[in-house]
């Protein structure tokens, strides 16, 4: 299935353009940051659908101001999927045994209303040197 004409290709353009503008409108510190962990042992155990559908959940609420990072490990290898969510002014919050539709679930409550979503709060994560 491919594209078959300018207005399906530009409708990708499109759509890949606020992907990238959700996950690197970026560097501004106001932004909450949400750290998808990304090593060797995240990607085995799904991390790739958990980013991806935190971006598309995001975008279907319309938050704009959130930046999606990519992480190395985490230190949390055991909880695999990872994703920390760093709200400005408050304790970070790290996140364990995400699947997509609870990556769905953090977007929808954590980020968008401010709930945290005890039953997958692993802990505290290390402070950043």
């Amino acid at each position: 299935m491919g594209i078959k004409s300018l207005d399906e290709l530009k409708a990708l353009r499109d759509k890949l353009k606020t992907d990238i503008n959700v996950r690197a409108s970026g560097e501004i510190k106001s932004n909450t940051r949400v750290i998808v962990g990304m090593a060797t042992c995240g990607i085995a155990a799904g991390a790739r659908p958990v980013f991806s559908a935190m971006v598309d959940e995001a975008r279907l609420l319309d938050l704009a101001r959130v930046t999606f990072v990519q992480s190395g490990c985490m230190g949390a290898c055991h909880s695999e999927p990872t994703v920390e969510v760093r709200v400005p002014g408050e304790e970070p919050i790290l996140y364990g045994n995400v699947t997509p539709e609870t990556a769905r679930d953090i977007i929808r409550k954590h980020i968008r209303s401010g709930e945290l979503v005890q039953n997958l709060i692993i802990g505290r994560p290390f402070e950043t040197v």
